[in-house]
């Protein structure tokens, strides 16, 4: 499977010192998962790059994934053409290009056979505000790696399965490690929101939740106002990804030590040990990014403010504001048989439409594993009587007709929803 041409980084070094960080470390790969890419599509663009003699390789996150024995959902190619060549090849294929937004920065999108094929230009970044570069054009693949965020993600593969490592991504992926390419402070520099994507990386490839560089931490730490300056649908997209990795708690906690809390609309003085604890709780359960925040937030001020400064969407607001308010006073009946009720009560006197899942993710929070089974497994009933089958019993009063309805709710969620509209306009008469 793996076939390896190997000089080690302290080899390297060794021989000559300022070589330290441009040794090439190749191998190659054949697994199931890369082999599964060479559909149609990639067949075809690959031999219209073969035949104008221009170098074409899967690039960053999807060589990682590969390396990882996963199958990427999205694959990224880099090239040494450019995009004015890449145009010319397509236009002589008559292949259609699709959105040219990426066409300044290097990135051509072609559709061949019903698949769209991203490809971008080696570039290097010869100007950055901390959030937008302006380019230039090259054919180094080793200076494209190096204008990378992380090793692991500074990586190329050939279409014959060649591994092409400039900056110990192989290894720091083998070893689980989560590096800056080069100087963490100037790759922060070049672009405030790679401080977030360390984090997320770090909850997807580290075992260790200590396993952090010390430097590495302190020019996070140096860098944080930078993050002022970041959108704050960028942060959340990032943020939201973090969520949904290992190490939430501790990856937060670090957030808040590290002095970004602030810079991300995150409340100042937010409840990091409650945080902690719902984490804890809800592992394995898979909660929604805001659910896990929602144990940072001390009231629904705190919600207010993170959706001014992160544009949140709104189903992901309400879900926010649901949990500060419920979290404390919707909680399990403490009669084992029938622990679940207060819940389904709540969802069948709510008119909010997705109230079930929102209860769904109390129970997360909560940690109330069994009841959250039981909730999913639970379909919500109808209420089987109508003000129309009131009027047919003479009850004209529109607010007679509304405090029956009350009633006759009430009775039927005693009954755990079990009696029929004939049972309860029986009660009606009998009364």
């Amino acid at each position: 499977m793996w076939g390896r041409i190997f000089l080690s980084h302290k080899l390297l070094n060794r021989i000559h010192p300022t070589w330290s960080h441009r040794y090439l470390f190749t191998m190659k790969l054949k697994t199931k998962e890369f082999e599964s890419l060479f559909t149609d599509g990639l067949n075809s663009l690959a031999e219209i790059f073969e035949k104008h003699q221009f170098e074409l390789r899967i690039a960053g996150g999807a060589v990682r994934d590969l390396l990882s024995g996963q199958r990427p959902e999205d694959v990224d190619f880099a090239t040494t053409a450019t995009p004015e060549e890449m145009k010319h090849m397509f236009q002589s294929a008559g292949i259609r290009m699709i959105n040219n937004k990426g066409e300044k920065h290097g990135t051509i999108t072609a559709r061949v056979h019903n698949e769209n094929f991203e490809v971008t230009t080696l570039r290097v970044d010869v100007q950055t505000d901390g959030r937008h570069a302006e380019v230039e054009f090259t054919t180094d693949w080793q200076k494209d790696a190096e204008r990378r965020d992380l090793t692991i993600n500074s990586m190329f593969l050939g279409l014959d399965g060649t591994l092409y490592d400039y900056f110990q991504g192989y290894e720091d992926l083998q070893n689980r490690k989560v590096c800056f390419v080069g100087s963490a402070a100037l790759r922060i520099q070049e672009d405030y929101l790679r401080i977030l994507r360390y984090f997320r990386f770090f909850g997807r490839v580290a075992s260790d939740p200590g396993q952090h560089d010390p430097e590495t931490l302190e020019a996070i730490k140096e860098n944080a106002r930078g993050l002022a300056g970041i959108s704050g649908e960028r942060i959340w997209v990032e943020l939201k990804k973090m969520l949904t990795g290992n190490h939430v708690s501790h990856l937060l906690e670090l957030i808040y030590e590290l002095g970004l809390a602030q810079y991300m609309g995150l409340p100042a003085e937010g409840s990091v040990e409650d945080m902690k604890q719902v984490c804890e709780k809800a592992e394995g359960m898979s909660p929604k990014p805001m659910t896990v925040l929602s144990a940072l937030f001390r009231g629904s001020d705190d919600v207010e403010r993170l959706d001014l400064r992160l544009k949140i969407s709104r189903e992901e607001k309400t879900l926010g504001l649901f949990l500060v308010k419920h979290r404390r006073d919707l909680v399990k009946n403490q009669d084992e048989h029938d622990s679940l009720k207060p819940f389904t009560d709540f969802i069948i006197d709510s008119r909010e439409p997705d109230a079930h899942s929102k209860v769904l993710e109390l129970l997360k929070y909560q940690g109330e594993g069994k009841l959250l089974a039981e909730l999913k497994r639970w379909s919500i009933p109808r209420f089987p009587v109508s003000g129309h089958d009131l009027r047919r019993l003479g009850i004209t009063s529109g607010k007679e007709i509304g405090t029956t309805l009350q009633e006759l709710r009430d009775v039927w969620k005693k009954s755990h929803y079990q009696l029929s509209k004939e049972e309860l306009l029986s009660s009606i008469s009998s009364s």
